[in-house]
Parts: structure tokens; C-alpha cells; sequence
């Protein structure tokens, strides 16, 4: 059974819920560890395999470790047979794997640049500015409800969880703001918020042992 090390309200808490939505939850090993939280709160556990003590991190049946949450949600989604992703060799294979990586590789970056106040020209020419993140996603979403279409995939778990998570960094775009919501419908919010608070609990216990 693959083992996914896991903190609550973070990074892996979107894997969580690709999990439950592919009913798989029962068939990964969830261990709750802590980590160093953006407001000083938190710490590096000594329990967490992941080589700069972050979540998610998966391990794989044959003792494997794969980092990045792009990573972690196409290895599962394959695990169990690619319910929320065009199968390997159709052609919108590419334009999902396109998305997978455009969440690290330019998402990610530039909604940080925005929380933090970063404004410097390499920054944007480099990972592109909020404005052209925004285009990209609009166009996306004229060809239908997801950003592959008519069906839901990994990558709009993936894409949307930043602004689940942080909605001031939304675009003020009524077609990102639908899109979110939809995403949001799909999954289980009550049975994610009620996992978060049994493991934010197991948490507070470990640290007071």
C-alpha cells in the first residue's frame, strides 16, 4: 500500500481530496506529519521522509519517493486505472500533461510573487505575470466547463486549489470564479474539512506526547 505523508490545510491536502473523489482514500496509507507553516507556526518532522521535510510525499509499494504534488496526483491517478485524466496515447493527453506541469512550473510562482509583493521584470518574463495566468486559464475555459472540456480532470484539482485555499488571489474573472465553483462542487467539502479536523487533532496530540 502506497504511504502519503500528509498536513492538514496544505499543499497535500489536494491530493486528499483527489483520493476521496476517486474513492481511494482506504487504499493509501495516510500518515499526518507536521511542517514549517508561512506565520512561524509548525516545524520540520523527523517523521517525514521528504528531503526538505515538505508535504506531499508519497511511497510507493517498492519503497519510492516522489515529491511535487503534480507528480504525486498523475501517479495515483494512474495507480487506479486514470479515472480523472484522458488515458495515455489519446490526443488530450498532451494538453492535460501541459497543465500538470504549468501548476509548478508558472501557477504556483506567480500567485507567491503576488502574495509576497514581488514585482521585478525577470520574475515575469521569466514565470509571466498575473494577468497572462489569467488569459491562459480564460481561454482554456471557452471550450467548456473544465479546462479539458465537459469532464473533470487531476489538473483542475490541481489549478484550482490555490484559490480554494487563498480566494483573494483570484482573478476577478467570472469564468475562473465559475470554474473554481464547479471544482469546488465536485469534490466532498464536508467529508475534506471533517478528514482535516480528525488529522489537525491527531497532529495536536503527537505534539503534546
Amino acid at each position: 500500500m502506497p504511504t502519503l505523508y500528509h498536513s492538514p490545510n496544505s499543499r497535500s491536502s489536494r491530493v486528499i481530496a483527489q483520493l476521496m473523489l476517486m474513492k481511494k482514500l482506504d487504499a493509501v496509507e495516510i500518515v499526518t506529519v507536521d511542517v514549517p507553516r508561512h506565520d512561524g507556526a509548525g516545524r520540520r518532522d523527523p517523521r517525514n521522509p521528504h528531503p526538505e521535510g515538505k508535504v506531499p510525499y508519497l511511497v510507493t509499494d517498492e519503497g519510492q519517493g516522489i515529491r511535487e504534488s503534480a507528480a504525486i496526483m498523475m501517479y495515483l491517478d494512474e495507480l487506479f486505472g486514470q479515472p480523472f485524466s484522458p488515458q495515455i496515447g489519446t490526443p488530450d493527453r498532451g494538453r492535460y500533461l501541459s497543465w500538470m506541469a504549468y501548476s509548478g512550473g508558472v501557477l504556483e510562482p506567480v500567485l507567491v510573487a503576488a502574495f509576497s509583493g514581488l514585482d521585478h521584470a525577470a520574475f515575469k518574463s521569466t514565470f509571466r505575470s498575473m494577468e497572462e495566468v489569467c488569459t491562459a486559464l480564460e481561454t482554456a475555459l471557452e471550450g467548456g466547463c473544465f479546462l479539458l472540456g465537459d469532464a473533470l480532470c487531476v489538473a483542475d484539482i490541481l489549478l484550482a486549489s490555490p484559490f480554494q485555499w487563498a480566494p483573494h488571489l483570484m482573478p476577478d474573472s467570472p469564468a475562473i470564479k465559475a470554474w473554481v465553483k464547479r471544482v469546488d462542487e465536485r469534490l466532498d467539502g464536508d467529508a475534506i474539512a471533517a478528514f482535516e479536523a480528525k488529522a489537525m487533532k491527531e497532529l495536536s496530540a503527537l505534539e503534546d506526547a
